[in-house]
């Protein structure tokens, strides 16, 4: 997310799986959702949390988490159209892209933790060394304990959720606290879990800076934030006080690299889609493109008939469409403008878009060719509608750019010659490599998300969410191990069998 956020306001700030309603009991539906309340009220519900941790361990088995799991998912279809008509209030998305982006990813995410979650809690048999021969070993995944979750304003809803089905499945009671720039769902999201769990199992705390802070005061088991680079380090440092471990899901300037032999219509058309979607405010969206200079207009000619087709063929039709959304907020909005009218400044071309609507937050899918390297959209994490396309003339400039920048968390190759793929996936170091694809690695839930660097901290998704809020503990059991011949005092026969034992394993 880009690194212009406030860094507290912001920041701090199955595919239709059915479900029995079965061992999880939800509370009596009230009216209201709890709200975040006082710093006191906070402190009071953590605690509480904390002083079921034992029996929760003890009785949160597999079909208990299942339960959990499946109420989640119900809850969620059966708030569907809620869900569709915040994100339209909260960010103008269009509802087919709320089911795509934000409903259908968290169901999946459900629907492959139902399948996979038994195999995952399983107790892994680790193989004796020389050194432990006569014991037995087994790692245990069992409960981190109480975690907290904090979620980004531009995919409210399914960046809150998805990790959230990760931390039931792991056994874990969680906190949820939504971004308070999307209040339509935060309140939204407050009332689906106030519904669907007990107050001491999942809870949602919504506000602002108060909130946020003393969410971070309090010694969770373990953290899991979406956001900035530049929050990312002060939610890490906060968390640092209490030695909790963090999962940071960041973003960065994530570059494309449209190769000399790439299907440049193929390539358009997944880039269209990749950066804007949601109106770019998506931490894996393309940042800007290098292609290959001989394939430099042709390119521009097939991206802007996919962004015409796609979104409607002038910003008119854009922004009376049903399919293009809008920026967060009014800060947001200055932020990109200014961004737009500097580069114009210092030389560069629009050339597609550019449209812009302070009253309703719309930009037009803006291109711009001629931007200088040190304008803004080539120093700062765009998180907009607004591409810049570099051409170039050597792979090998390319990587260098990248690698003078921070770590992006995705990278995109567009081309057919495996060995220029591989040149630029080997020189490089990115969270993720999508080759002749955008976005999609997300949705991949054999697969890790997560950044390197600057770019994030640890993985989610899959059976990397499950480990990421489990703690997974070595049991060594004892069968006919000879320790005591390790044991002081070392004279004689001791002192031998240790330095036999040193030579042979310091081959």
């Amino acid at each position: 997310m880009s690194d212009e956020q406030d860094p507290i306001e912001e920041a701090i700030a199955g595919m239709m799986a059915g479900a029995p309603e079965g061992l999880v009991p939800a509370p009596t539906p009230r009216p209201e959702p709890v709200r975040g309340g006082t710093q006191a009220d906070i402190r009071a519900r953590f605690l509480a949390m904390r002083e079921g941790e034992v029996d929760r361990r003890a009785g949160l088995d597999y079909t208990h988490r299942r339960t959990a799991l499946r109420r989640l998912s119900a809850a969620i279809r059966r708030y569907e159209p809620q869900i569709i008509a915040a994100l339209a209030a909260d960010l103008g998305k269009p509802e087919a892209e709320v089911r795509l982006t934000e409903i259908l990813p968290v169901q999946a995410e459900i629907s492959h933790t139902l399948k996979y979650l038994k195999r995952w809690m399983r107790p892994r048999r680790a193989t004796s060394t020389l050194l432990t021969f006569g014991t037995r070993a087994k790692i245990v995944s069992e409960p981190k304990g109480t975690v907290l979750i904090i979620a980004p304003w531009n995919y409210p809803f399914g960046l809150l959720m998805g990790p959230l089905s990760s931390a039931l499945a792991a056994g874990n009671a969680a906190i949820l606290k939504p971004s308070e720039l999307a209040p339509a769902t935060s309140a939204l999201v407050a009332k689906i879990i106030t519904e669907t769990f007990a107050p001491d199992f999942v809870w949602v705390a919504e506000g602002a800076v108060d909130v946020a802070q003393a969410l971070l005061d309090l010694p969770f088991d373990h953290l899991f934030f979406t956001g900035s680079p530049e929050v990312g380090r002060k939610v890490m440092a906060q968390a640092a006080r209490h030695l909790t471990p963090v999962t940071l899901e960041l973003g960065g300037k994530s570059p494309v690299i449209i190769g000399p032999g790439a299907d440049l219509k193929a390539a358009a058309q997944a880039v269209a889609w990749g950066k804007f979607s949601n109106a770019g405010q998506t931490c894996i969206a393309p940042d800007h493109i290098y292609v290959a200079s001989a394939q430099m207009e042709a390119f521009l000619t097939h991206l802007k008939t996919a962004i015409r087709k796609m979104y409607g063929r002038s910003p008119e039709a854009q922004a009376s469409g049903r399919d293009y959304a809008r920026i967060v907020s009014e800060r947001h909005f200055r932020r990109l403008d200014a961004m737009i009218s500097a580069a114009e400044a210092g030389g560069a071309t629009v050339v597609e878009g550019g449209a812009r609507d302070a009253a309703t937050r719309f930009i037009a899918p803006t291109v711009l060719t001629g931007v200088r390297r040190d304008a803004a959209l080539m120093r700062e994490e765009i998180f907009g509608p607004v591409l810049p396309v570099l051409p170039f003339e050597d792979a090998g400039a390319v990587i260098a750019a990248i690698n003078t920048g921070p770590k992006p968390l995705a990278l995109y190759i567009f081309e057919k010659d495996k060995g220029f793929i591989e040149e630029i996936t080997r020189k490089t170091s990115s969270g993720a490599v999508g080759v002749n694809v955008t976005l999609a690695h997300y949705m991949h839930l054999n697969l890790p998300f997560g950044g390197i660097g600057n770019s994030g901290m640890g993985a989610a998704h899959g059976e990397w969410g499950f480990r990421a809020f489990s703690h997974e503990k070595p049991v060594l059991r004892n069968s006919f191990a000879p320790l005591s011949g390790f044991m002081p005092p070392y004279r004689g026969m001791k002192r031998r069998r240790i330095r036999l034992m040193a030579r042979l394993l310091g081959r």
